[in-house]
């Protein structure tokens, strides 16, 4: 499978789509002073209790309380509550764990009350961001994560991934892990380590040590709330978690993130470097990878399955769960032995676009699937084999339940964000009675690069709908070469897939917008 990561840097917001085989698998947006990312370690202060909810809420600096379930807090509370105070109190003054005092383990089914007090300090990390009306969801547990292994203070475990089979190699990893993990330290090694080489793990250990004394520095600052250390940016993020053979291309179009990324690929996989590119045009970067086309394609109610003549699934959105419809078309009529395997080869091209609906629009909680009517039970044991099979490349935690008696899939699926929205309906132009005819509208395009070619000296670029840019560009004597006739300067015109009917944007050759109208 070819991989490619499309990472486009625009005003304050980063947008990274993942592209499998030229389809868009997975779309992730990044405010540059976005302060709540999951992974993300805080010092907060207590604001209430909730003993009823067996909670506390805290504050780390966001409009909404944080919630903090005592499941959540680790049996390790109380040795990370020492610690954060002797930090603070400059009792503590070096990030190492080697031979500091470990306090007993809170009961694993006590209350809140008995460990928690109003006003009380706590270190913690973000296992959910802000969605809706709900503030982030915390985590006293901390664990700094690296491309192989993750990092846990004050435990002195080696674990390994179930997803390494080989007993040798498990045996190699502990004893390698075990000889260079600094005391007071526990480790997960991470799947992607089986058969690393010793320089390449020592090297991920180093840079997460690196990064608790970061943490432990800044805790020394004595700032409450404030945040004490930041995850990776999100494009690094899935090139620690994502990044393997299967990578052929990373396209930026910011020239800082481009040099961050070839420094991160420096460290991870320093042979593979190379696959950085930097794009420099005036054809916007998700554009010209047809990622703004599919994002119009892919969202919205009805979703139409590839390559299935047809076939499209219906997805609806309620407050206790998600469920996603398939829909034939017109190309099915029960009964016949032909149409029974058409329905299984529908059904299994309806599960490979929903394992792909999840990741892309990042849907979590419950997600109930109404396949096409299947009598024959192999059938059905081969849809859910095939849909187990296509979620596997989803990194979300998800269960998948065989099909009911009904026929139904019932999906659980991880939510740690707000779900992607995109709306891929437009407002209706004429909701105030009129609007100005199309043609008024080219004209006043014209008028406008007219006053705009008195003061610009430089090219000039006119970002348009792709039906518009068909018009002024249609024929010889086209409206676009008509301009250049009467203005005697060229504009190159741009179709964008996401623009309004009679959208339109002027830029100059320094990518600077210069006026813009949207009706």
């Amino acid at each position: 499978m070819k991989k490619e990561l499309i990472v486009s840097h625009e005003d304050d917001l980063t947008k990274i789509a993942l592209l499998e085989d030229g389809r868009l698998c997975e779309l992730h947006e990044q405010e540059d002073k976005s302060d709540f990312i999951v992974g993300d370690l805080f010092v907060g202060k207590v604001k209430k209790l909730a003993p009823n909810l067996n909670a506390a809420f805290v504050n780390i600096g966001y409009e909404k309380d944080a919630f903090l379930h005592y499941q959540d807090l680790g049996p390790q509370y109380l040795t990370y509550r020492k610690f954060l105070r002797d930090t603070i109190s400059k009792k503590q003054n070096t990030s190492s764990l080697k031979n500091f005092e470990i306090q007993p383990e809170i009961d694993k089914n006590g209350t809140v009350d008995k460990v928690i007090a109003k006003d009380d300090l706590v270190l913690l990390q973000i296992t959910k961001e802000p969605i809706s009306t709900k503030g982030p969801r915390i985590s006293t547990q901390v664990s700094l994560t690296g491309r192989f292994l993750v990092l846990i203070p004050f435990d002195n475990k080696v674990s390994i991934s179930k997803k390494v089979k080989s007993s040798e190699e498990k045996e190699r990893l502990r004893t390698l892990i075990e000889s260079i993990k600094p005391e007071g330290f526990g480790v997960i090694i991470r799947t992607v380590a089986e058969g690393k080489k010793v320089a390449d793990l020592h090297n991920d250990m180093n840079q997460l040590i690196q990064k608790w004394e970061t943490t432990f520095k800044n805790i020394q600052k004595n700032k409450v709330p404030s945040r004490v250390l930041s995850e990776d940016d999100k494009a690094s993020a899935i090139l620690r978690d994502n990044f393997n053979q299967d990578f052929v291309s990373i396209t930026c179009d910011d020239e800082q993130m481009v040099e961050e990324m070839k420094n991160y690929l420096e460290v991870i996989a320093p042979e593979r470097k190379n696959i950085v590119h930097f794009y420099n045009s005036h054809i916007p970067l998700l554009e010209y990878y047809n990622v703004e086309k599919q994002l119009k394609q892919s969202f919205g109610k009805h979703v139409n399955i590839p390559s299935s003549k047809g076939a499209y699934l219906v997805i609806e959105h309620t407050e206790a769960l998600h469920v996603v419809d398939v829909n034939s078309g017109n190309n099915i009529t029960t009964g016949t032995a032909v149409n029974k395997e058409h329905a299984l080869k529908v059904n299994k091209m309806a599960a490979t676009e929903i394992a792909r609906q999840l990741r892309l629009r990042d849907m979590g909680g419950i997600i109930v699937i109404d396949f096409i009517d299947m009598p024959n039970a192999d059938h059905r044991r081969d849809l859910y084999e095939h849909l187990k099979e296509e979620m596997k490349r989803d990194k979300a935690r998800h269960k998948i339940l065989p099909p009911s008696k009904f026929g139904l899939i019932q999906i659980t699926r991880q939510r740690n964000r707000p779900e992607k929205q995109i709306d891929t309906k437009e407002e209706n132009p004429n909701k105030d009675g009129e609007i100005a005819a199309p043609i008024v509208i080219v004209e006043r395009m014209g008028e406008t690069l007219r006053t705009i070619m008195q003061k610009e000296k430089g090219k000039l670029y006119l970002h348009v709908h792709p039906f518009v840019e068909a018009y002024l560009t249609k024929g010889i004597k086209s409206i676009q070469m008509k301009w250049f006739m009467k203005y005697k300067k060229w504009v190159t015109i741009i179709p964008r897939d996401s623009f309004k009917y009679l959208e339109y944007r002027i830029y100059n050759s320094n990518k600077e917008e210069l006026i813009g109208y949207s009706n």
